[in-house]
């Protein structure tokens, strides 16, 4: 068997970031432009995990993929990758292979699209009955005025389409809407897309990774962030300074706590949530939701992420490993875990690994 593994890797220099893209993803100096990408660490990781199954090719999704793609011969993609820029960037990878008819793990290219897409993806929940915060979308800077109409006070502010916290600052909290304009305006223009204006919720934030599909979905262990890791005064938010700044290597900050240890009722909503935003927006094989309570102990979902982070090592806090670890779930089976997942939701069969791997 010949697995596909297709990924972004995070470029050694500025001269190796000038032959990847003709197009960086972020205007020069925002110093967050390659945060989603992946080191060479943890692709290495997942494709010694898959090679259990057979053959694996690496296909590092720039410049001619979809030929290398098609030429591949492979029996099933595990796509990591992230994209390059705009709110497509993470549907490009399974879109190419939908066209190609090559099986991929994961989400379509539908819910990718929305999911990256925060304002989108809290309309459909909305709609869908799933409880999410109240929120202003700024579009361009004719729209700062809706934020002094806005009633989502105090507010943080997100750019619209990025993940792993690009553009998430402690900076983006706004008490007053004259704050929220100035910072909204800063936004649009730093990161050149709309802008999330999204009401501070002052609960405890939680983080659930899902794993399958139909009835065989399920949640593994709940994580809870513990703000008291965080330096002393800092806003309670995962944004870019607590994922990257921070959580420098070497530095020892310890902001997950899994299994979260929270009164069995408030496990079970927060689970409840997160699984019906899963559905909601289509989400397939695994995903992970991010949710915080409001100032009633209601949870409410803040963001859907259907291509979860998966660093290898445990003490980069990378939630979704962390709490498969807290399922008895090492990294490789992981990884494993989800191909299998996909497989049978493909062909209805197992996928056995190789009796010479195992």
């Amino acid at each position: 068997m010949r697995l596909g593994l297709a990924y972004n890797q995070k470029p050694d220099s500025a001269a190796e970031s000038a032959k990847k893209l003709s197009d960086p993803p972020q205007p020069p100096g925002t110093g967050d432009a390659y945060a989603e990408w992946d080191e060479p660490a943890t692709i290495q990781a997942v494709a010694r995990a898959l090679r259990i199954f057979g053959d694996v090719v690496l296909l590092e999704a720039i410049d001619d993929f979809p030929g290398r793609l098609a030429a591949s011969r492979i029996d099933l993609l595990f796509n990591m990758a992230e994209g390059v820029s705009g709110p497509n960037r993470e549907a490009q990878v399974p879109a190419i292979a939908e066209f190609l008819g090559i099986r991929y793990t994961g989400s379509d290219p539908l819910t990718l699209a929305v999911a990256l897409h925060k304002a989108r993806a809290k309309e459909v929940l909305a709609q869908r009955g799933v409880a999410t915060a109240p929120f202003a979308l700024v579009e361009r800077l004719d729209d700062l005025g809706a934020l002094a109409r806005a009633r989502i006070y105090p507010a943080f502010l997100k750019p619209a389409w990025e993940g792993s916290s690009k553009g998430i600052s402690q900076d983006n909290y706004a008490a007053t809407p004259r704050a929220a304009m100035d910072r909204a305006a800063y936004l649009l223009e730093r990161y050149r897309q709309p802008v999330l204006a999204e009401a501070f919720l002052p609960g405890d934030e939680f983080t659930v990774a899902i794993m399958g599909n139909d009835a065989d979905t399920r949640c593994l262990p709940t994580i809870r962030y513990r703000w008291d890791g965080l330096p002393s005064g800092a806003l309670p938010v995962m944004g870019y300074e607590a994922k990257w700044v921070w959580d420098a290597p070497g530095s020892g900050l310890n902001v997950l706590e899994c299994p979260a240890a929270v009164a069995e009722p408030v496990n079970r909503a927060v689970q409840g949530v997160a699984l019906a935003a899963y559905r909601a927006l289509g989400c397939r094989d695994w995903a992970r939701v991010d949710v915080r309570l409001d100032a009633f102990g209601v949870p409410n979902v803040i963001e859907v992420n259907p291509l979860p982070g998966i660093l290898p090592d445990l003490s980069a806090n990378s939630c979704f490993p962390n709490a498969a670890h807290a399922a008895g779930i090492g990294y490789d089976e992981l990884i494993q875990s989800v191909t299998r997942v996909a497989w049978r939701r493909f062909t209805g069969r197992a996928l056995e690994a190789r009796a010479e791997a195992a």
